[in-house]
Formats: C-alpha cells, sequence, structure tokens
C-alpha cells in the first residue's frame, strides 16, 4: 500500500493511476492527516504530490514533518520535494528562471530512482520555485540546465525528490522512476488486482452490513451497475436496487435496465416512473447549476418514497468514484470552485438516516470496467459511456420540454447508432447530442425551416480529468448528420464541437 498525500496537484490521480498500474494499491489523503492515522494504514511508501503553492508563503499546506522519521520510504514530486526540503532543514527559494514543459534531465547517479535509466532523458518541469540549500544527508541525483537540484535523495532514510512530474507521459523513463520507488525502494508487492479486490470488497461489506438490508439507487450505468453486482455477491437478497425513471434519460433507457438486472441477473430491482414529476419542477429552469439541484432533490425525495416501502433498510449504497469526489469538493476537505455538483456526493438528507456504502468509492472509471469483467457483467454494459446523473436535462441547453427531449432522445440515439456500426464506441470516453437554446434557417423541399440545432460532442480521455475532441472521419459526422435531420423532426443543422477540457468541460452543462 503506498500513501499519496495530497497538496492540491493537478496531476495528483494520475500519480494513482500509475501506481496501480503496477498492482500496487495506493490511497489518497490530503496533508492535514495526522501521524497516527498513517502509522495505522502502514503504507510501504509516501508519495508526496505537487501542489499550486509555494511552501514559503503563509499558510501554504505541509504535513506533518513526523512522517519523515517514521522509517517509511517517502517520494516528493515538485511541490512534495520542497515540503520535504522545508521540513528538514533545508531551503526553498523563487527560481531565478521559471521552468515549464520539457527540460532535458541529466542524470548523476544511476541508483535508486534513477537505476537503470540513461543518463540524459526528457522530463516534464512546472515549476516557479528552487531548491537553494540542500538538508543534511541529502545530495544531488539530477540535474537540468535550468535547475541544479532537479532531483535529490538521502538514501539512507530513504527519502527522494523529483522537481519535475514522473507521471505525465511526457517524462520519458516516468514509469520506470515510479516502478523504481514502488519495489527497489519499497519493497511493494503485486497484489493488486481486481480479484483481490473483489475478496477484500465482500468480506467489508458483509461485515459492516451484517444482516441489515440496503438499498441502491440503480441508473444502468457502469458504476451503479457494477456497484449492485458487488453487493448481490456479498449480500445477496440482501440488497434491494431502486431504479427512478426521471423522464430525462436516454431512449428505451428503462426496459433495458429492466431486461438485463430483473430478469436475467435476477436481482429485486423496484422501478420507480417519474418523468412528469421531473419535468414540472424543471419547468421554466435554465439555469445548469440549478437543474441539477431540482434533478438532485427530486431524485432524493422519490427515492425516499421507494424506500420508505421496503421494510428495514439501514444502508444507502452509491456507485460514488474518485472523480465524483474530487469534481465536487477540494482535495483537503476545504472550500475549492464548484465546476458542478454531483447528486450521489454529499446529497444523503439527514433525515433518511441511513449508512452510507460506496465501494468503489477509491477506484477509477477503468477499474470499474475491469471489476465488472470480473464479475461477469456483459461487455455492452462494462463498456458503457459516462452518462451524467441529471441525464439529458444537461444535455438540452435551455429550459427542459417534452418536444424538446423527444427531438434529443431520437438525435441521440441515432448517434449512438452509428458510432457503434463505424467500431468506434469503446475508443471515445464519451459521445453525445446537445440540443441548442437556438434555432437556425434552412430549406426542406423547397421551403424555408426555422427550427433546431444540433451540436454533436466526442471525446477521448482516460479519466474524465482531461479530455480532447475526437477526430471522428467525416464519412461519418456526414451520415450522422444527414440521418438526424432527415429522420428527426424539427432539426434542420447539425454542427460538431471541436473544444477540449479544460478550457471546456466535458458536458456542455
Amino acid at each position: 500500500m503506498i500513501l499519496i498525500i495530497d497538496f492540491g496537484s493537478q496531476y495528483n490521480q494520475l500519480i494513482a493511476r500509475r501506481v496501480r498500474e503496477h498492482h500496487v494499491y495506493c490511497q489518497i489523503e490530503p496533508p492535514t492527516i495526522p501521524l497516527a492515522a498513517i502509522r495505522d494504514l502502514k503504507p510501504e511508501g509516501i508519495i508526496l504530490s505537487g501542489g499550486p503553492s509555494s511552501i514559503y508563503e503563509p499558510n501554504a499546506p505541509q504535513a506533518d514533518p513526523g512522517l519523515f522519521a517514521l522509517g517509511i520510504p517517502v517520494l516528493g514530486i515538485c511541490y512534495g520535494m520542497q515540503s520535504m526540503v522545508h521540513a528538514l532543514g533545508g531551503e526553498v527559494v523563487g527560481a531565478r528562471k521559471r521552468e515549464y514543459g520539457f527540460a532535458e534531465l541529466r542524470v548523476e547517479r544511476a541508483e535508486g530512482i534513477f537505476a537503470g535509466i540513461a543518463g540524459t532523458t526528457r522530463s516534464w518541469m512546472s515549476h516557479g520555485d528552487a531548491i537553494g540549500r540542500l538538508p543534511k544527508g541529502f545530495r544531488v541525483t539530477a540535474r537540468t540546465a535550468n535547475t541544479p537540484v532537479a532531483a535529490l535523495e538521502d538514501p539512507r532514510r530513504r527519502l527522494y525528490g523529483l522537481q519535475f512530474h514522473p507521471e505525465v507521459v511526457h517524462t520519458t523513463e516516468g514509469k520506470r522512476m515510479i516502478e523504481n520507488f514502488l519495489f527497489p525502494v519499497c519493497g511493494c508487492l503485486k497484489t493488486w488486482t481486481m480479484k483481490s479486490f473483489i475478496r477484500d470488497a465482500v468480506e467489508e461489506i458483509r461485515a459492516e452490513v451484517g444482516d441489515g438490508r440496503v438499498i441502491l439507487g440503480l441508473s444502468g450505468g457502469v458504476d451503479s451497475s457494477v456497484a449492485a453486482v458487488l453487493l448481490q455477491r456479498a449480500i445477496g437478497r440482501q440488497l434491494t436496487c431502486v431504479f427512478v425513471d426521471n423522464g430525462v434519460l436516454r431512449l428505451d433507457e428503462g426496459q433495458k435496465v429492466r431486461a438485463l438486472f430483473a430478469k436475467h441477473l435476477e436481482m429485486d430491482v423496484r422501478f420507480a416512473r417519474a418523468g412528469r414529476l421531473f419535468l414540472s419542477a424543471l419547468k421554466g429552469v435554465v439555469d445548469p447549476e440549478k437543474k441539477r439541484k431540482i434533478i438532485g432533490r427530486i431524485f432524493i425525495e422519490v427515492f425516499e418514497a421507494e424506500a420508505k416501502k421496503i421494510r428495514g433498510v439501514a444502508f444507502l449504497a452509491q456507485g460514488t468514484l474518485y472523480p465524483d469526489v474530487i469534481e465536487s469538493r477540494s482535495a483537503f476537505g476545504g472550500p475549492s470552485a464548484v465546476i458542478k455538483s454531483h447528486h450521489n456526493v454529499g446529497g444523503l438528507p439527514k433525515r433518511m438516516r441511513f449508512r452510507l456504502i460506496e465501494p468503489l468509492k477509491h477506484l477509477f472509471k477503468d477499474e470499474v470496467r475491469l471489476l465488472g469483467k470480473e464479475l461477469g457483467l456483459p461487455d455492452d454494459l462494462i463498456w458503457r459511456q459516462p452518462f451524467p446523473g441529471p441525464g439529458l436535462a444537461v444535455r438540452i441547453v435551455g429550459e427542459v420540454t417534452s418536444g424538446r427531449l423527444t427531438i434529443l432522445k431520437k438525435a441521440d440515439a441515432l448517434l449512438q447508432e452509428e458510432v457503434r456500426a463505424a467500431g468506434l464506441y469503446r475508443r471515445l470516453w464519451q459521445s453525445f447530442a446537445v440540443l441548442l437554446p437556438i434555432k437556425s434557417v434552412g430549406v426542406m423541399g423547397d421551403q424555408r425551416t426555422y427550427e433546431h440545432i444540433i451540436a454533436l460532442r466526442a471525446v477521448t480521455s482516460d479519466d474524465a480529468m482531461t479530455a480532447d475532441w475526437a477526430r471522428l472521419p467525416h464519412d461519418l459526422l456526414s451520415r450522422v448528420s444527414n440521418r438526424i435531420i432527415n429522420e428527426v423532426r424539427g432539426v434542420n443543422r447539425v454542427v460538431y464541437d471541436i473544444s477540449s477540457k479544460p478550457p471546456s468541460t466535458i458536458e456542455w452543462e
């Protein structure tokens, strides 16, 4: 087990992914984690992430300096290295020349973190501070033309620091550096697999639930579906799933969920049809954050009503993932800019008085898919693209009405059909249609039209933290456009979104 202490780096999740790619479990915690809690976790190693702060500024985040005396190997990355230097009596100063992007790294000692790595290699820098004085016992292990201390180590105490980011693909030997830290330095074993996760998760769920009953909101997406099957394996008929049809789902979504879970998997699934209730509450609402909050509130109300019909429920299960948590709150547990709210993160009303179970909350999407495969779920479900909790309501820019909803459902279904037929569905992170709040002039059958515009969105990504717009073949875009305009009444123009995240988000709202 590796403990990652997050100082606010944009790459913190990427560090975790790189560790898990080596089949080693890791856990991200804020720098406020107490020393006693670190001892209880018994990590084989600790990684200190980068961050946007300068260590010499007031209120800069710092971990308990006692962690460096625990005898546990520590790897500091960028700000993490600077915090280690500062805590151990060295000096961090503002760099004379900031360094961002590629830099040629000159390795001076091909041992420890750099074992087996060539004398020169490419690294990815992103820093405005530098090491002015080394702490006692440390030595320089790598430099760049601009950074005299690009890496350092105290091999006796097994403390290592990298000014660059080994977790990004731009650092050519970054994967090897992390591997060197995990195995020769920390002595980790490759025991983190989905089989081991299932075994441990089943034991934990059974121990926590006992003979109690669990209720889960099933959406039909990958996350809630995998969570449901994992829970069923652990507690069987003690689990009841509730599928809330909010009226803003994709075409024929409810029927597909019923066919898979209630019939084929023989799970106890209750279906609540509440489309009219949701649409009524959304009438006249155009602000996307208000839409999300309304849908989250109504979902909870409908879910709560269904829960009351099931006797003896003590637990609420959710398919929350790491990215859900990261986008909804600061990694420090403090205030941060809310990009969009997730109604499955922190949305549990106190009056429901259920204990929360989130068996997937430390997993990434790709790991959830591997878990689903191990649990025997069909590929069509495992590889289903992410779908927002508020559904098509946040893909209808502007007011959500039954008429606009019908248009978008049909357009989106045609897009999905063509993307699958082209063999691109699994290569895309998401592909979907958006209904815009404007109309355009067109000509159909020698007559003037003034109708709706559909925007198509397709992106590639590993984890949704960043995403690039997909370069779909022109003939595919042409087929989709022609079919939507010809088969969906009320649309006379189709456009394609070519923006990436950042600066845009994947969803339009």
